[in-house]
């Protein structure tokens, strides 16, 4: 609890109160120790100490034991009991201004950044990818950075594999190898985060970290991140913490130490943060935390054991307090050591003794003094919450989101134009201009089809010859067939004049015959080609 007289008050030593000192509450710290050991209660109680000195706080709420603390406590015995340790008497039970949020938006108020924002290093580790494919994605960065094209969600970002992918011989030779093998990778990897909620997380409206640093009524707003769920993927929860801690660091401006912090961060489950993460990433960690501690930000690490945590951050935790721990195992007796050797020592008491023999509620503390040394172990009790210890209903947290100074800022997507939208377009257009020089080449072809087959059709006269032909064919066998009848009648007629009987054969001798035999066949041809041109004219 905060007072005037002790500050940030939040344990109980053999010589007193232990209070954080406000200067120093932005040198970050660790809170430590095994299962059922207290630590979510001291988590409340810090985080109410600093709510209640006007300083927001940031905390993921693992199993929705913290969203007690939007709601008043109560007298309990084992309260009442502490009371008489501490010397308190009749503590005011109150709760503190909170909002919550969730990845899903389903427990608060939904929490989305952009792919853009995300960065390739971060989304990378998210997707679990290998150095080749992070260097791939990094093209694909460049590429949409440079065509001036926005990744804000996930079909953004398949689009844009897909453009990298068909324009691969292109970029190759400027920014380095594209493997398709690596896309399609790279494409799996973004189903598997959608299917795991991944489509939620990206989008619009992007959060602002300013709306974590807001008090009301001269206390630091609670922003409480419901985490049960988004837990089921560590990698999704570690990612999306050090996204929001990167962009504190890089909003934030330079303010130093101050009297008390901006905003205090708590980071439950630490150790996932840590795992399976590239040396790369760890060091860009370890940077974000020792600068961000001059933009006013104090970073907490919640974890089961110190160990959890790289020796070069951990370094950086000047305010601790340590939960029992158990040594069963040679690791963990390893682990107590450890633990042991981060403190000061104290005379009175063996520091990795103690850490065996702790209770629960108990703790080893130590803070930093006003001139940032680490002060001598001490063995307290953590304080009681004056909020309520537990989960609240569904319907208080219904009420308390509706109640939110952000209800409806971040309820309702916007999907804006982005690389998505501007790439289908292209395509689509492309798609057009092939389809249209498709359809002009087919006229043309039939066009010249055209042209060629009455080119090579016959002339009217050449038409006329031919039928010509056929008639002449006709007449001639008719002229044939005239003659014939004309030569017998000619020599019937001609036996008639001379007298003479038909013989089978012609005597030729006689003169008149012939003479008429021949006038009547030549007067039997001329009728006939009268007859047979005007048939044919």
């Amino acid at each position: 609890m905060f007072s005037d007289e002790y500050g940030l008050y939040v344990a109980h030593g053999s010589e007193g109160p232990i209070s954080i000192c406000g200067k120093m509450a932005n040198r970050h710290g660790l809170i430590a120790g095994a299962t059922g050991t207290g630590k979510t209660v001291t988590l409340q109680v810090l985080a109410e100490t600093f709510s209640q000195a006007g300083v927001p706080c940031f905390m993921a709420d693992m199993k929705g034991d913290l969203s007690g603390i939007s709601q008043p406590g109560a007298m309990t015995g084992f309260i009442e009991k502490r009371c008489a340790e501490f010397g308190i008497e009749n503590p005011h039970f109150d709760k503190c201004p909170v909002r919550f949020f969730d990845v899903f938006g389903e427990q608060g108020h939904p929490m989305r950044t952009t792919i853009s924002n995300m960065g390739p290093q971060l989304l990378s580790r998210l997707l679990g990818l290998t150095d080749v494919q992070e260097g791939v994605l990094n093209i694909v960065f460049r590429v949409a950075d440079e065509r001036g094209l926005l990744l804000i969600d996930m079909k953004d970002m398949r689009s844009m594999l897909n453009y990298v992918a068909q324009h691969a011989s292109e970029l190759t030779t400027t920014y380095g190898t594209v493997s398709p093998v690596s896309v399609g990778a790279i494409q799996r990897a973004l189903l598997t985060l959608e299917n795991q909620g991944g489509e939620l997380f990206f989008a619009e409206p992007s959060f602002d970290i300013f709306d974590l640093m807001q008090t009301e009524g001269g206390r630091g707003v609670m922003n409480v991140l419901a985490a049960d769920r988004l837990m089921l993927n560590p990698k999704l929860y570690s990612t999306f913490l050090l996204w929001l801690l990167s962009d504190l660091y890089a909003q934030l401006p330079e303010v130093g130490d101050l009297e008390l912090p901006r905003l205090v961060f708590f980071f439950d489950e630490a150790h996932t943060l840590f795992e399976d993460t590239s040396k790369a990433l760890v060091d860009k960690i370890e940077q974000v935390v020792r600068l961000i501690r001059s933009k006013g930000v104090g970073v907490y690490f919640v974890t089961q054991s110190p160990t959890d945590i790289p020796e070069n951050i951990l370094g950086q935790l000047g305010n601790r307090v340590q939960h029992a721990l158990r040594a069963y195992t040679p690791k963990d007796q390893k682990a107590v050591r450890t633990a042991a050797q981060t403190f000061r020592a104290n005379p009175a008491f063996k520091t990795e003794d103690a850490i065996m023999e702790l209770g629960t509620g108990e703790a080893l503390v130590s803070f930093l003094d006003e001139k940032g040394v680490p002060s001598i172990v001490q063995r307290a009790r953590i304080l009681f919450p004056l909020s309520q210890i537990g989960a609240i209903s569904e319907s208080q947290r219904k009420q308390s989101v509706n109640a939110s100074r952000l209800f409806g800022k971040y309820d309702r997507v916007i999907d804006r134009e982005s690389a998505f939208e501007v790439l289908l377009a292209e395509s689509e257009r492309v798609q057009a201009e092939i389809q249209n020089a498709v359809e002009e080449e087919e006229r043309n072809q039939r066009r010249t089809a055209k042209e060629t087959k009455i080119e090579k059709q016959p002339k009217e006269k050449t038409t006329k010859k031919s039928n010509g032909l056929g008639s002449k064919i006709f007449a001639a066998a008719v002229g044939a067939a005239i003659s014939s009848v004309s030569r017998s009648v000619g020599t019937s007629v001609a036996n008639k004049v001379t007298g003479k009987k038909t013989k089978t054969k012609t005597d030729g001798k006689s003169i008149a015959g012939k003479a008429i035999g021949n006038a009547t066949s030549t007067a039997t041809r001329t009728l006939t080609r009268s007859i047979l041109g005007n048939l044919l004219k």
